[in-house]
């Protein structure tokens, strides 16, 4: 059986989501039991603002793996490093929310953003060369992980000293 064209396209677009979508059922969890009572800073996002966020963000750097997938001629010697630095990526995405939200570890949670973002930007990089609008669907991600990764230092730094948030 052939598989059709429009099949890894779709494909590399909704494999980031796998994660986050396993991650949601801890976040949904802890909202409202664990992450409220957190003292946060003013500029901290709504609640409801992260999902959708991450949705874009998911689908938009799924579809730059699959334009490098793509230009480099599928899964060979030459994807080897752009597309592993984003699988290694995907992994350090995925594991910031059982660690963050699942474990309370705030300060492990920090130290993975900032891991993440560092693995973001050598994959962006590594594409840039590739396809350049691949790299330019990072940017976004990119942007939000210097965000997140600034939320969550200030979470960490305001609530470490604290009883019940570890």
């Amino acid at each position: 059986m052939e598989v059709p064209a429009w099949a890894p396209a779709v494909g590399f677009t909704l494999l980031p989501h796998a994660g986050g979508f396993l991650g949601s059922s801890i976040t949904k969890r802890e909202i409202p039991t664990w992450y409220e009572i957190l003292q946060k800073p003013s500029w901290c996002p709504p609640n409801w603002m992260f999902a959708p966020v991450w949705g874009t963000l998911y689908t938009s750097m799924g579809y730059g793996s699959y334009l490098v997938w793509k230009e480099l001629g599928g899964f060979n010697e030459k994807s080897v490093v752009p597309l592993g630095l984003y699988a290694g990526n995907l992994a350090l995405n995925w594991a910031w929310t059982p660690i963050f939200f699942g474990a309370h570890k705030m300060g492990w949670g920090l130290v993975t953003l900032l891991l993440t973002t560092g693995t973001a930007t050598a994959t962006a990089a590594s594409w840039y060369n590739i396809n350049k609008t691949a790299a330019y669907l990072m940017v976004p991600y990119l942007a939000w992980l210097s965000l997140a990764s600034a939320l969550n230092y200030r979470i960490w730094k305001d609530n470490r000293n604290k009883k019940n948030p570890e």
